[in-house]
């Protein structure tokens, strides 16, 4: 497994983990970490991105 894969593996299961507490207790564990910064939006931003490589990306390693 390369690199750009287990860090895309490791975005998306935060952003799962963040969907849960937002589901299970009304808790954004981001927006509390960041605010609404642009830094915020960019840890959105690339769990989103993240989740489309591993949907679109070639699987050379299966």
């Amino acid at each position: 497994m390369n690199i750009i894969r287990k860090i895309a593996y490791i975005l998306v299961l935060i952003g799962a983990l963040n969907w849960g507490l937002v589901g299970f207790g009304n808790l954004d564990l981001v927006a509390l970490i960041f605010g609404t910064t642009i830094i915020g939006r960019i840890v959105y931003s690339l769990v989103g991105l993240s989740a489309l490589w591993l949907i679109f990306a070639p699987k050379k390693d299966q």
